[in-house]
């Protein structure tokens, strides 16, 4: 006899609807809007729009206002929640079936990773800092902006040293130019506005986006909330770099 479907752990009844399940797996490469998630699942927008509001309220998806276009909204999967909720999925199955131990980040394939924002002040350098510090600089990490700005946030800095150990206080924004004939595996864009302006690389690397709101409008504890904010985003990427083909 089946058990009945209260048994059932919330998180297998929520993914195993085959839309729900794709729009998943699209989101877990990186943050959409909702027209591009129809043109990735091939259905229609109210029928999208219908089963990414029920993963909003179930907590698996989160959604923001894009900061380059108000009038849109990025969608975005908390990686952390789901890797509980399949913990847990796997737990009620077999005490055996638990989350296995994360990959070692310093046994991670040698990869080029550039991140992209807009003034190349603060968010993605402190992703660039963050993975070449998960790494044990095993992934060569690098970052850009789209209109750079002359030198690093000082609270960018700050958060990097007090929260992390890590000194880039030498370290100044470069322009996406100076890295266009470089070829990476992953190219990151970090936000909504240098998304839009963000050049093709040669090689075709992997594109995602990252939709981090600009943390130059609340002062230090933005900083911080940010810098943990692309710390969890950095630690749910080493998996698919240690996947990755050398």
């Amino acid at each position: 006899m089946a058990p009945p479907t209260e048994a059932v752990p919330a998180f297998l009844r929520m993914a195993a609807h085959p839309l729900r399940w794709r729009l998943l797996s699209e989101l877990a490469a990186g943050d959409h809007r909702v027209r591009e998630l129809v043109a990735l699942v091939g259905e229609p927008q109210n029928l999208v729009s219908y089963h990414l509001r029920l993963l909003r309220d179930s907590g698996l998806v989160t959604a923001s206002r894009s900061s380059f276009d108000g009038r849109d909204t990025y969608y975005h999967l908390d990686l952390e929640r789901c890797a509980d909720a399949l913990a847990g999925t796997g737990a009620a199955l077999h005490p055996a079936l638990r989350r296995e131990p994360a990959p070692d980040p310093r046994h991670t394939p040698h990869a080029g990773v550039l991140f992209v924002c807009t003034g190349n002040s603060a968010r993605s350098p402190i992703a660039e800092a963050l993975l070449r510090h998960r790494t044990g600089g095993q992934v060569e990490a690098g970052s850009a902006g789209t209109r750079p700005k002359p030198r690093l946030h000082p609270d960018a800095v700050r958060v990097l040293r007090d929260d992390f150990g890590i000194d880039v206080s030498g370290r100044r924004p470069q322009h996406v130019d100076t890295v266009a004939t470089r070829r990476f595996d992953y190219v990151i864009s970090l936000c909504d506005k240098a998304r839009e302006a963000c050049p093709e690389f040669p090689g075709r690397p992997r594109r995602a986006h990252w939709s981090i709101p600009d943390p130059d409008t609340d002062g230090y504890p933005a900083f911080r909330r940010t810098a943990a904010a692309i710390d969890t985003r950095v630690r749910h990427l080493l998996p698919v770099l240690s996947s990755a083909p050398s």
